[in-house]
């Protein structure tokens, strides 16, 4: 009979190998655990025996252990789950009019509408977009009370070449309030941590958290048949 180096017979080695494929870390652990809890009895002194009880709980501890492992594995498994659900989830929502919470825009030829989310009436709020080159390019809204104030910019109006722009709001107080952009879902996929990232018209990649309303779909109207 051919044997390996080990001493084992070639049938049986194989055997160990496939079964060493197929366990799961949480039987590996079980079995090391074993393996050293016989050794451990096996050579304790005749004369001074080891304390049952520390077995028994060397015995719970491996159940512990084996518990939180296989709790690990299935919150793997729903987070997989829940990544795999959200994916379909914003992928239905491609072609709608969404609604974010944004620093950036991305400038065209179309306007672009949004809100700037007072936190207290101002007399005087400024929209301020900044380019890659540090030009500054001001658009002054008039009073308004706390509360969402719409605003449109347009390219042609504001002198703004196609690109990039940071955008930044300041009230008449001082204070900074948000800025949320208006633009379509273009695609969804999965970026490089498993996580979501949305493409949205007039912005870039977004992440879903910071979506702040759902606007639908733009109808199609279908022509009439002669």
């Amino acid at each position: 009979m051919m044997t390996n180096s080990f001493g084992l017979p070639a049938t049986s080695a194989g055997a160990a190998a496939s079964d060493k494929v197929g366990s799961s870390p949480v039987s590996e652990t079980r079995d090391m655990f074993t393996k050293l809890l016989v050794a451990q009895i096996r050579n304790q002194d005749p004369l001074s025996p080891s304390d049952p009880s520390q077995f028994v709980n060397q015995l719970a501890q491996l159940s512990q252990t084996e518990s939180l492992q296989g709790l690990a594995q299935t919150q793997s498994a729903s987070a997989s789950l829940l990544q795999n659900l959200q994916v379909l989830a914003m992928g239905a929502q491609v072609g709608s009019d969404i609604t974010v919470a944004t620093g950036s825009v991305r400038v065209g030829e179309q306007p672009i509408a949004g809100t700037v989310q007072l936190t207290a009436g101002s007399s005087a709020t400024t929209l301020t977009l900044t380019g890659a080159d540090g030009q500054e390019h001001k658009l002054s809204l008039p009073a308004h009370g706390a509360g969402t104030l719409a605003f449109t910019i347009d390219p042609a109006a504001l002198g703004l070449a196609p690109g990039s722009y940071s955008i930044s709001a300041q009230a008449a107080d001082g204070t900074r309030p948000s800025v949320e952009v208006n633009g379509r879902i273009e695609s969804v996929r999965m970026s490089g941590t498993g996580g979501v990232v949305l493409q949205v018209a007039n912005i870039g990649e977004v992440d879903p958290s910071a979506v702040t309303g759902f606007n639908g779909k733009a109808s199609t109207q279908v022509a009439a048949l002669p």
